[in-house]
């Protein structure tokens, strides 16, 4: 029996009508910072937001401007806190308007055995935004022929603890992917900097960025603490980040930065977002 994932974020953080949704993710790479066009290179690795649409859709098409086909390993941080530290959920269809996306399988067993941090929990996953909002941007790109791995990570604290835990995670998908005879990339969602003033967020969230675009994952934790920044996804980040590194990445770009203020002109407490892409 196929288990299929019903979407939880469709109707808040995007379209529940499928032309709605279509017409949303076409305004979003036509916006005033969206990507306009697309051109595709070959990426490792990407950053991108999970917002709603009408927040940080245009920031993210960035990403999914550049992005090839092939299938996705999607690591996104538990909002819920409910469920395993590493949970990956290894079968079934994710439903967006647009359709069921399957999880690859023998990927997801391939990745368990290799990463044993990583348990078969679907809790984390039930009620989680993060992973699904990326899903109809590929899905606008290239149909519902590709597969998936969703990786939910729970992270508290900046500390080596979990610095440790990401980097045998990474070094282990990085393995796998190495073996796979599919073209893989690994997308880590994440929003940076929550309710500050815009001012405030660009700086601190730049301070981060530079050091994900050196692949420096232990200073993206130390400019996080330093900072205190509210980086929801700094440990998919940093397992992204490793894993590339392994699989040769040598260096990230920001396509580009905005807040929620370049939006909606509010700027007194703003969310920022980043597209950067490892290549």
């Amino acid at each position: 029996m196929i288990t299929v994932r019903a979407p939880v974020a469709a109707g808040t953080f995007y379209d529940i009508n499928p032309e709605l949704l279509r017409k949303q993710i076409e305004a979003s790479f036509k916006s005033k910072i969206g990507a306009k066009g697309v051109k595709t290179q070959k990426t490792i690795a990407a950053v991108v937001p999970h917002a709603g649409y009408m927040y940080s859709g245009a920031v993210a098409s960035w990403v999914y401007s550049r992005m090839e086909s092939g299938n996705y390993i999607i690591l996104g941080p538990n909002h819920t806190g409910n469920g395993e530290r590493f949970a990956i959920s290894k079968n079934g269809i994710w439903k967006t308007p647009f359709g069921g996306v399957a999880i690859d399988e023998k990927m997801a067993e391939d990745l368990m055995k290799e990463c044993k941090l990583l348990e078969y929990d679907i809790i984390p996953h039930m009620n989680e935004h993060s992973i699904e909002v990326q899903l109809p941007f590929l899905q606008y790109r290239f149909g519902n022929d590709f597969k998936f791995v969703p990786i939910s990570v729970m992270n508290e604290f900046a500390d080596e603890t979990l610095l440790e835990n990401c980097s045998v995670i990474g070094k282990g998908i990085a393995k796998v992917v190495k073996k796979s005879k599919q073209n893989w990339t690994i997308i880590a969602s994440s929003d940076f900097s929550h309710y500050v003033e815009q001012r405030m967020a660009k700086e601190t969230d730049l301070s981060v960025i530079r050091a994900i675009k050196k692949l420096n994952e232990r200073l993206v934790f130390e400019k996080i603490t330093e900072t205190n920044a509210s980086v929801c996804g700094f440990g998919p980040i940093a397992i992204a980040m490793i894993a590339a590194k392994e699989l040769g990445a040598k260096k990230g770009d920001l396509l580009k930065y905005a807040t929620s203020g370049d939006t909606t002109g509010e700027t007194h407490s703003v969310v920022g977002y980043a597209s950067i892409i490892i290549y």
